[in-house]
């Protein structure tokens, strides 16, 4: 079940809504039980993306987050999602509530044959259409996701997740800028870190990755291994997410934090 709702910033409130609309940008988190995690970094990459895309006429994008954070339900698992759309003749803010999908332990990719064909990389939601086709016809080649591929054959990113992988105890990150500024991969790169891990940039083709243990990364299913890739290789090396999904899980943190009868939001 999904409701939508449009930002009236007049009157600082969402409204519902049914007319359709032309999505610009987009950005989604996991909440579940009233908690999520990275909401600030997300609220950041999408005020971001909006900058160039007309998100100032749509109104205060800071009480606009806030009143999505009091819109979502507590109970249960949802994934909601914040767009910025042309409303009619202005651009204007949405929410999207909506249940989450069960989460997944594992992925199987299938390589993209075309080149990377997005115009803005690096904005969530301005390449859905292709993004969406590519999957789809991952799906169709019994894979879950689509592995996008640069012009001279390199690793980008999924069509849906990011995509890591380790070469000898070193996280390695694909060697594009082309990529989204995704949040859950900020987070992984920062736990390593934090816990001496090395990282490391490196281009790849898939070809090279089918000996090595592969990660996809995204906010709705957190660290999934790759445990096939259609064409290449059913049976490549998995390593379980085990104490980094549980450092991802351990970031969540309550939406909204009520003392007596006062709610406020909760920054960080």
């Amino acid at each position: 079940m999904t409701s939508t709702w449009r930002w009236d910033d007049e009157h600082a409130r969402l409204t519902p809504t049914a007319q359709a609309a032309e999505v610009r940008v987009i950005d989604s988190f996991l909440v579940e039980d009233g908690r999520a995690r990275g909401l600030a970094e997300h609220r950041e990459r999408f005020r971001f993306a909006c900058r160039d895309h007309g998100g100032r006429a749509a109104g205060d994008l800071g009480r606009f987050f806030d009143a999505v954070v009091r819109t979502v339900p507590v109970p249960g698992r949802w994934f909601p999602r914040v767009e910025l759309v042309m409303g009619g003749a202005r651009p204007e803010f949405r929410l999207l509530v909506r249940q989450a999908p069960e989460r997944t332990a594992a992925v199987r990719l299938w390589v993209c044959p075309e080149p990377d064909r997005r115009r803005e990389p690096t904005v969530k939601g301005a390449d859905l259409a292709w993004l969406g086709e590519i999957r789809a016809a991952a799906v169709t080649a019994g894979a879950d996701e689509a592995a996008v591929v640069s012009a001279s054959g390199q690793l980008v990113e999924g069509s849906t997740t990011s995509v890591v992988w380790w070469r000898s105890g070193t996280l390695c990150l694909p060697a594009s800028r082309a990529v989204l500024p995704s949040v859950t991969r900020r987070l992984l790169v920062a736990a390593a870190v934090a816990t001496g891990t090395p990282v490391s940039e490196e281009a790849a083709v898939p070809e090279d990755l089918v000996d090595v243990p592969v990660w996809t990364l995204n906010a709705l299913h957190g660290v999934r291994p790759v445990t096939g890739w259609a064409g290449l290789t059913d049976d490549p090396p998995v390593k379980q997410p085990g104490r980094w999904q549980s450092y991802l899980d351990d970031l969540a943190v309550p939406l909204i934090e009520r003392s007596g009868t006062d709610a406020h939001r909760v920054h960080h």
